[in-house]
């Protein structure tokens, strides 16, 4: 298993490169704070995760509801198959702002 992070990617977008898992979430949500600070809104690709399970989609409503407090706007791109499942399955893919390319 490859390291979970979160970083600056291409065009200003930040990028979610590993796992979201119940394993891993808790350091990304830890690292994504400072993260967060230094972007004036939050586009974040998901291109590179490489295996999602519920965590990772309460990690996406989680920094929603960050951006929200912090008065930014966030938006989501390449979101992975499974985790978009698993939104469908709970409604959360009406809440979540997806965006595509």
């Amino acid at each position: 298993m490859t390291e979970t992070r979160i970083q600056q990617g291409e065009a200003g977008r930040l990028q979610v490169v590993g796992d979201l898992s119940f394993q891993t979430v808790p350091q990304v949500w830890a690292d994504s704070e400072a993260v967060f600070q230094k972007v004036p809104q939050l586009e974040i690709d998901l291109r590179d995760v490489s295996r999602s399970d519920s965590a990772g989609l309460a990690l996406l409503v989680e920094w929603m509801r960050q951006a929200r407090r912090a008065g930014k706007v966030i938006r989501f791109y390449n979101i992975p198959r499974q985790m978009l499942a698993i939104a469908r399955v709970s409604s959360l893919d009406q809440i979540l702002p997806l965006a595509r390319d």
